[in-house]
């Protein structure tokens, strides 16, 4: 059994789109970041961390493996985490307006005592943008459950020029990472 140790509409259609079965237990976390922590450690540090939180419910139930995952913004050293606010995620927006700055989605996978986890990057350059179309993409409320307050997949989807690396990674779970991790951690896993 595989369990996404996520509340994620994105992350579960992902997994879902790639033929992964699994159930959603959502993990709780404290993500305050540590002083002077490396935003890959940050990442990596909360990913492990919903993963074994989840998996320590089901520590006596054998073959249950739990993914974990969390996705961050970074320009420069600076972490761009989910917006406070409206204000917090007009600011955020343009912040990354006419700039290139990273995603990172950090996976792991939990089976019993066993926990692997790895980064995925990718470096995404976003177009100029105006006060007012920030202003109109942030009344739309998608920005507001968004790492760096917006969705790739859907109404910014028009902001980026371009993107090295894999989108998957930008939306919230690079399903490649999944795949590897799982056939690492709980025994072998089926790759499609």
């Amino acid at each position: 059994m595989i369990i996404l140790a996520s509340a994620s509409p994105r992350r579960r259609e992902l997994l879902t789109r790639a033929g992964i079965e699994h159930t959603v237990e959502a993990a709780d976390v404290d993500e305050t970041p540590y002083a002077g922590e490396r935003p890959a450690a940050y990442a990596e540090r909360l990913a492990r961390a919903k993963a074994a939180a989840v998996a320590q419910r089901h520590a006596g139930t054998p073959d249950v493996r739990v993914v974990g995952a969390d996705t961050i913004v970074v320009v420069g050293d600076d972490i761009l985490g989910k917006p406070q606010d409206a204000a917090d995620a007009r600011a955020m927006l343009a912040r990354l307006s006419g700039r290139e700055h990273v995603v990172l989605t950090a996976v792991a996978v939990a089976c019993g005592r066993q926990l692997e986890s790895s980064v995925a990057e990718t470096a995404v350059v976003m177009r100029a943008l105006g006060a007012s179309e920030i202003a109109d993409y942030v009344a739309s409320g998608e920005p507001m459950d968004k790492a760096g307050a917006y969705a790739i997949q859907g109404g910014a989807a028009g902001f980026v020029c371009r993107i090295s690396g894999d989108f998957d990674t930008v939306v919230g779970l690079p399903i490649d990472f999944v795949r590897r991790l799982l056939s690492t951690v709980g025994g072998s896993y089926p790759h499609r």
